[in-house]
């Protein structure tokens, strides 16, 4: 039983821990792949703002390749190749950017109608500045009506920020990206510079470049622009913030842990572009699944438990009414059921009897064996009465080596043929131990009825005193209350009821 227990224990603990477990994984699982889809999502949208932005340097690219062929164009050629960068992809502004040295200062100033404006520069720069070379502004054109005058003539070569990429794209001979800087043309955005050189020239070494370059494309992107083409590949509720070396461009802060990221890369440089879904998952589900769980668990926990003590009070009641020994009733409870018998009797007119049984001599078995091997003896003779009662009859240890037997429906005839087929049982019963002696029993009968006069005690003690009356007389008999010495033993097959046959 105690195994039995155990076990409900273990299998409530068992769905009370898989409850839990299922909605971890079910909470991991969901969290996996939404950030796997938002994952998915950012660099989806960061190749969106990549690809437009690759677009529009590739068109720049084909523009400086028509400064390179056309040596000198004007104003009109400039708005044509204008028009096709702003219209076709992502620049908000472009301009070109010649090399101008001191030389031909004021050829350019008059060819183009505006000075050269000068400022102050650094490093690289004022070692530029001391070799007599510029790069002003000389066209530009936005894709907006801006209320701010264009800033012809602004030297990009005496600005500390821009200078360095203006060099970084003369050496390599590639597009090179600003950080995000403030645009000649209005807003915050990005410059990429694209070496323009004469057409023909060569620029395999930084040395033949330096030497070949006549000027700039200039692209000009928004931060804004870029943003909305990352959005556009997003669905309406998600958040993006563009960053730059750590440094927020655009949108609002977000929690990096609870984001996902991608880089946005443009000419040579690199941006990252972090996007949050806020259709991030519950714990709805893990919650729902986990409190079923542990509600089950918790259910099937009182269950076991009452089961327990269901269990645990059938077990007391049967240690109060079972003899340990041999699983017999006991005398309390054979008193019970011997009253409950006499009630019965007086309710239906039936008649019944009662047999008190001793052992005799059975105390040479204990002092001469020893009381384990004496306790075995009586165990077998319980098996020997319980095979031959009915379900209906009561059987029971009184104590030591005295039993009593209840059967109802039975008339004095029935009840002595019982009593001597027991004792005969019990005299030809071989003990599975040799050294034990062969044992006999002498019993005694005592009928009741519907009269009301007879008691349980007093039934009790007539059965008891016809059994000790046989034990004097001769050990091993029967002997029914009420009759004279000697003429109750009954023997032959005739006086075997066919209840016992």
């Amino acid at each position: 039983m105690r195994r039995r227990f155990w076990l409900g224990y273990a299998l409530v603990l068992a769905i009370a821990v898989g409850s839990i477990a299922l909605a971890l994984v079910v909470l991991d699982r969901e969290t996996t792949t939404f950030e796997q889809r938002q994952q998915a999502e950012a660099v989806r949208s960061a190749r969106q703002a990549e690809a437009l932005a690759a677009l529009s340097v590739g068109q720049l690219d084909s523009t400086a390749a028509f400064y390179e062929a056309e040596a000198d164009f004007g104003r009109h050629e400039f708005d044509v190749i204008a028009d096709s960068l702003l219209g076709n992809g992502a620049l908000s502004a472009t301009a070109f950017v010649p090399l101008v040295r001191h030389s031909e200062r004021r050829r350019f100033e008059r060819r183009y109608g505006f000075p050269i404006q000068e400022r102050g520069t650094l490093g690289d720069l004022r070692r530029e500045r001391r070799r007599d070379r510029y790069f002003p502004l000389a066209y530009a054109a936005s894709d907006t009506e801006l209320d701010l005058a264009t800033p012809y003539g602004y030297d990009l070569g005496a600005d500390p920020v821009r200078a360095t990429h203006l060099l970084d794209a003369r050496d390599s001979g590639k597009p090179a990206a600003t950080p995000a800087i403030r645009l000649p043309l209005g807003g915050t955005g990005i410059n990429v510079f694209r070496p323009v050189y004469r057409d023909g020239a060569p620029t395999r070494t930084v040395a033949e470049r330096r030497a070949a370059l006549t000027g700039f494309a200039l692209g000009s992107f928004r931060i804004g622009d870029l943003a909305t083409a990352a959005l556009t590949a997003l669905e309406e509720d998600d958040d993006i913030q563009l960053l730059e070396r750590g440094r927020s461009l655009y949108g609002a802060p977000l929690d990096r842990e609870d984001s996902a990221s991608a880089p946005v890369k443009i000419a040579d440089r690199t941006w990252v572009l972090v996007v949050r879904d806020d259709n991030r998952p519950g714990v709805g589900w893990p919650v729902l699944i986990a409190v079923v769980g542990v509600a089950l668990a918790a259910l099937l926990g009182a269950l076991v438990v009452s089961w327990s003590r269901k269990e645990k009070m059938q077990e007391l009641q049967r240690q109060a009414s079972q003899d340990p020994l041999t699983g017999l009733k006991n005398r309390r409870r054979f008193g019970e059921d011997l009253r409950a018998e006499l009630a019965r009797s007086r309710r239906d007119g039936s008649e019944g009897a009662v047999l008190m049984l001793d052992l005799d001599n059975f105390k040479q078995v204990n002092d001469t064996l020893g009381h384990p091997e004496g306790d075995r003896v009586i165990a077998e003779i319980a098996g020997v009465l319980r095979s031959r009662m009915r379900e209906t009859d009561v059987v029971a240890r009184l104590g030591g080596d005295e039993f009593g037997l209840v059967l109802p429906h039975c008339d004095a005839d029935e009840a002595e043929a019982v009593a001597n087929e027991i004792a005969s049982a019990i005299r030809d019963h071989v003990s599975s131990d040799e050294a034990v002696p062969p044992i006999t029993a002498s019993v005694g009968a005592a009928m009741f009825g519907p009269d009301p006069r007879v008691t349980m005690e007093t039934l009790m003690v007539e059965a008891d005193t016809a059994m000790y009356e046989a034990k004097r007389e001769e050990r091993g008999g029967v002997r029914m209350a009420g009759s004279r010495p000697g003429g109750a033993l009954a023997s032959g097959p005739n006086a075997v009821p066919d209840r016992l046959r």
